[in-house]
């Protein structure tokens, strides 16, 4: 299997990779990226009707009403899980199908109330972020599809998420002349 290449619309930013020296400044450049990413993603969809929200970012893909929906969804399953493991020994979190909780009512309807969590979600998740200490990020839950997660990986992998998400409707836009 090839990797994806540098125009692939699966990863406008290109995809994650992992990168086992997590300093204290990509912690940093990560959370920085987390921190903006309400902004960033509301002011990707500013302006679109309500057509446009429901067009796919790329052939097979979800709309982008669905990619605004899947991002407070999936920050908040990080949010927890990473609470879960600053307060628990090395605890096994939860995986949810986001494939079939993009197909749900919910993820079809208005965009409004997913930019409004992501408000409230981002500033308490920030928050908790700068609190912690260096011992915090070495903390590790157990995802079963994923294996051993430290909440460093986790929160670069989150700013990774924000600007991926937020280039797939930036892209679409750029693409489409919106």
């Amino acid at each position: 299997m090839t990797s994806p290449g540098k125009n692939d619309p699966r990863f406008p930013t290109g995809p994650f990779t992992f990168d086992p020296d997590i300093t204290p400044e990509k912690r940093l450049r990560s959370i920085a990226a987390i921190r903006a990413t309400p902004a960033a993603l509301r002011a990707a969809v500013t302006g679109l009707t309500d057509t446009q929200t429901g067009t796919p970012y790329r052939e097979g893909g979800w709309t982008v009403r669905q990619v605004v929906h899947h991002v407070p969804e999936s920050h908040m399953n990080a949010f927890i899980r990473m609470k879960l493991g600053l307060t628990e020994e090395h605890p096994t979190v939860k995986p949810y199908d986001e494939a079939a909780w993009a197909k749900l009512g919910d993820a079809q309807g208005p965009i409004g109330a997913s930019l409004a969590l992501m408000d409230s979600l981002h500033e308490r998740w920030v928050r908790l972020l700068k609190s912690l200490e260096e011992k915090d990020f070495q903390r590790t839950y157990f995802h079963p599809e994923n294996g051993d997660q430290s909440l460093a990986v986790v929160t670069v992998n989150y700013g990774w998420h924000s600007r991926h998400h937020v280039a797939h409707i930036t892209s679409l836009r750029k693409r489409m002349g919106w």
